[in-house]
């Protein structure tokens, strides 16, 4: 039953910093409004601000759920943005009972919350003030596991992890599963909730992080900026629901855009820092593009990794040019951050809207573009309307990984 037929996104679930489902964080994207400010938490921290979830957040009221509360926070984002999108798409429990639904998930830290609380409280009072559920709640494998249990899906459930592109690679990988006929139904996406002190004195101690030394946190993340130096570091969760668009028509469910293609490859070159010369990246888009049946060179829209660290954002503005020179560029962590592992399905999610409003949303505090970026058509200011035929996301992670998506419109 292998084909390589593209599948269709017929539901978006989105937890971020620009809000709390999809129709919020569209606006707020749209809109580039940064939502990176201090954090009491990060106090003592060398960097004391980040791009957080709304406090508004909470998975029980969202979900309906009373044991959502008691999960690690990342996978009470995955909970909430799978919903989100499985209402979107229509599909009731009664529904998935007749179908055979996947969940493939990405992370790049798993539980890491609980794994940091459970150990201070071990340090600090012994191993009797472990919590119970600690190793269910940290193991990454969890995330999968958890929305399987809850959702009532009997399929396949995945969990992946290449770093900053575990969420395209989950994707990419639900793709397969579809393809493939192991799954009716697809959920995929990524989570991450990774904003802690260990976690930002580590990225700092990498140098990977701005430390807002020219701009107020609101303006740190500037991606392809000139005046870029490293990354705001984010949570939140993107899920989307595939299924085949034959599926898709017999229930009348209409698609936000066709997922086409997918590419990945290891640029086998240092444990942080991308090959300079860009060969996995640019194979990864040949290969995203030769799957959906696209030219490289014809894509019309590129929502870009660019995380706002000098070194990252020149050799991927560098990719882009020779790769996709006529694109419609963004980089939506100007608004988000950098979401970690779920930054590949969250801007997957919101390359799909882009391609069904037919708007491209701005990159937010970018004002004079970076070396490599200069004759990039990047969104300066506002969102622009354009009509689209196909776009690609594209996510890279530390250990040299890279994970592509191809869309086209529906």
């Amino acid at each position: 039953m292998a084909t390589n037929a593209p599948a269709a996104v017929t539901g978006i679930g989105l937890v971020t910093p620009a809000g709390i489902g999809r129709a919020p964080n569209w606006t707020a994207v749209c809109c580039g409004v940064p939502t990176a400010d201090a954090l009491d938490t990060l106090a003592r921290s060398p960097v004391g601000f980040a791009s957080t979830v709304p406090d508004g957040f909470d998975a029980v009221r969202l979900t309906g759920r009373r044991l959502s509360r008691r999960y690690d926070r990342s996978t009470q984002f995955a909970l909430v943005a799978a919903q989100e999108a499985l209402d979107d798409a229509h599909l009731t429990p009664a529904a998935m009972e007749e179908a055979r639904v996947a969940v493939v998930m990405g992370t790049a830290f798993g539980g890491v919350r609980t794994l940091e609380d459970n150990h201070a409280r071990l340090m600090a009072e012994g191993p009797d003030a472990v919590n119970a559920r600690f190793l269910p709640n940290a193991l990454a494998n969890m995330v999968s596991g958890i929305l399987s249990i809850e959702l009532g899906t009997t399929g396949p459930a995945v969990v992946v992890s290449t770093a900053c592109a575990s969420g395209a690679t989950a994707i990419g990988t639900g793709l397969g599963l579809l393809r493939s006929g192991a799954a009716d139904v697809v959920v995929a996406g990524g989570t991450d909730a990774s904003v802690t002190p260990l976690q930002v004195a580590g990225f700092d101690k990498l140098r990977a992080l701005s430390r807002a030394s020219r701009f107020p946190p609101a303006q740190a993340s500037r991606p392809f900026d000139a005046e870029h130096d490293g990354f705001v570091i984010g949570e939140g969760a993107g899920v989307l629901v595939l299924e085949r668009e034959s599926d898709a028509a017999a229930r009348g469910i209409s698609l936000y855009a066709r997922l086409a293609g997918y590419g990945t490859t290891s640029d086998a070159h240092h444990i942080t820092s991308p090959a300079p010369d860009g060969r996995g990246a640019k194979e990864a888009i040949g290969q995203a593009c030769r799957d959906g049946g696209l030219l490289p060179r014809d894509i019309a829209h590129v929502n870009a990794h660019a995380t706002s660290t000098p070194t990252g954002d020149t050799v991927e503005a560098e990719v882009v040019a020779a790769t996709t020179p006529t694109a419609v560029v963004t980089s939506t962590k100007g608004v988000t951050g950098h979401t970690m592992g779920a930054a590949g399905a969250i801007e997957a999610a919101y390359t799909a809207l882009a391609l069904h409003t037919r708007t491209v949303p701005p990159v937010a505090n970018l004002g004079t573009p970076c070396a490599g970026a200069e004759d990039l058509d990047l969104v300066i200011g506002d969102a622009r309307s354009q009509t689209l035929a196909n776009a690609v996301s594209s996510s890279f992670g530390f250990g040299g990984h890279n994970a592509v998506l191809a869309f086209t419109t529906a």
